[in-house]
């Protein structure tokens, strides 16, 4: 169990800025030692062979020159399954979006490899996930981060207000189009982006609908986040194809449960 206390780590302050605005930042989530636990685990997590986990693309590959990705670790990896099924994590998330109940959807590893890096174009996760809009409005994601993170190396923005911008369409991270140019201008909020600089061990998190961007990695060193995302327990299955959910036999309108998408944390 983290050493975190979350009632120290999250104020009231905080969960009403991420209410208003789909993100916030949290520092020091993360213990000096966990840190440095994580980083080695995740290190060892990227070069092991795959199994369950899912590596997104190779190297050389466009995506791969966005993103260095490997999705469902902590399935492969008991070191990654420690802090992806934790309670204390997930209670933020719970706390945060307000729900009774927080299951695992799935975490990942965000690496932005040096060299030929590219930036993660502006987009909002929702549209990617296959779960129904009615039962998964509260969504929402952990980026934690492994190394300190500014705009050298591929740090986070976020555009306060726009998750409550609905129904856009995903987005080709490898080959973008303009996030601003699916909806009316009308709808776009009013607000300047905010760039979110972190030390490792900090995170932030934000709704599945939040517009957010990450600077490409100029620095001689990858720049690692792991990433979880947490999901309202009774979410139900969309029928949209997925990573995590192919081979799994569900239909269009089951309920997210097992052993696969555990139920991380919950109200008392």
């Amino acid at each position: 169990m983290f050493k975190s206390d979350t009632q120290n780590l999250l104020s009231k302050e905080k969960i009403e800025f991420y209410s208003n605005n789909g993100f916030v930042k949290i520092d020091n989530v993360l213990s000096k030692s966990e840190l440095a636990e994580l980083q080695s685990t995740v290190n060892d997590a990227m070069e092991a062979p795959a199994h369950f986990s899912v590596q997104t693309d190779q190297k050389g590959g466009a995506y791969y020159k966005v993103l260095n990705q490997k999705v469902n670790l902590w399935r492969d990896h008991k070191g990654i399954a420690k802090y992806v099924l934790d309670s204390k994590l997930a209670d933020l998330a719970l706390k945060l979006s307000g729900s009774d109940g927080i299951r695992l959807f799935h975490d990942h590893a965000l690496l932005k490899m040096p060299g030929d890096s590219k930036p993660t174009p502006w987009h909002q996760d929702f549209p990617y996930w296959p779960m129904n809009k009615e039962t998964s409005k509260k969504a929402l994601s952990i980026w934690i981060a492994l190394d300190d993170v500014d705009e050298s190396n591929g740090c986070m923005m976020f555009l306060p207000e726009s998750h409550r911008i609905e129904d856009l369409k995903p987005i080709n991270l490898a080959e973008p189009t303009n996030i601003f140019e699916q909806s009316s201008s009308a709808a776009i909020p009013k607000t300047s982006p905010v760039t979110v600089r972190m030390k490792a061990g900090s995170c932030t998190f934000h709704h599945g609908l939040t517009f957010h961007y990450a600077h490409s990695n100029k620095t001689n060193k990858p720049r690692r986040a792991l990433v979880i995302i947490y999901m309202p327990d009774g979410t139900t299955f969309s029928g949209k194809r997925h990573i995590i959910t192919e081979g799994l036999n569900l239909q269009k309108d089951d309920r997210f449960q097992g052993e696969l998408f555990p139920l991380v944390a919950k109200n008392s």
